[in-house]
């Protein structure tokens, strides 16, 4: 079965850069599914991350739906929390039951939370709350298991009126990035690497990540995408749950 890993991860890296996102969920629950071994996972998916946000960065650059002072907030306490957690060594036990939840709230905001029209209203105050939250506990997810966090960014932006959905795409290109790059400085110390499946799979989501971050720029509706992947998520959802109970 790992064999065809590389393959899935074309796949994933195209659909997710289309809208902005590194699709570390996607590469964490197929490597879960798969039976990687957990403590790779981190390493893997971050460096994926890396690679296909890179190009997303780029592209939404090119067609000028990069905000720097969107993003740099969320980015404050991000950071240094993806690094933190990185640092941390998770038993496998711990690292399967945070997967799950995020997963969960993963399968939640794209199957519910797309299909309803919110728009929260607060104060300059209430934004920074939520935003300094919000920072810190998706740069933890990142450095702990390896998801970026930016299928949780997009949405916020949008329903605190922050930016257009190609703006928050933008900002969920450069959030995940960030993160992704935190978690690894972190992790070098004590990096794993399955050669094997990590160099084919590098080749294929630059070729995915490339072509996939263009056409999303240009072309692609995301909540349709979104919604195809999660079908990816719901698998090893229900996987997890027979591994843990």
């Amino acid at each position: 079965m790992e064999y065809l890993i590389p393959f899935f991860f074309f796949f994933i890296s195209f659909i997710y850069s289309s809208v902005g996102l590194g699709g570390g969920s996607s590469y964490t629950a197929i490597m879960a599914v798969t039976g990687v071994s957990y403590q790779t996972i981190p390493t893997i998916s971050l460096t994926l991350n890396l690679l296909v946000t890179f190009f997303g960065m780029v592209n939404f650059w090119r067609f000028g739906y990069v905000r720097i002072n969107l993003i740099i907030p969320f980015l404050i306490t991000s950071i240094p929390m993806a690094y933190f957690a990185g640092l941390m060594k998770l038993n496998e036990y711990i690292f399967q039951i945070i997967l799950l939840i995020t997963l969960l709230l993963i399968a939640f905001r794209i199957y519910i939370l797309n299909d309803i029209a919110l728009s929260v209203q607060l104060t300059k105050v209430q934004k920074w709350f939520v935003i300094i939250s919000i920072g810190l506990l998706l740069g933890f997810v990142a450095g702990a298991i390896g998801i970026g966090g930016g299928i949780y960014l997009i949405p916020l932006i949008i329903i605190l009126g922050l930016g257009s959905e190609k703006e928050a795409a933008a900002a969920g290109a450069i959030f995940v990035w960030s993160n992704s790059f935190a978690g690894l400085a972190a992790r070098y110390q004590y990096l794993r690497f399955d050669y094997d499946m990590i160099l084919p799979s590098i080749l294929s989501v630059i070729i995915g990540g490339s072509l996939g971050s263009y056409f999303g720029a240009t072309k692609y509706d995301p909540h349709t995408i979104q919604k195809i992947m999660g079908v990816i998520i719901l698998i090893a959802i229900l996987f997890l749950f027979r591994k843990i109970f």
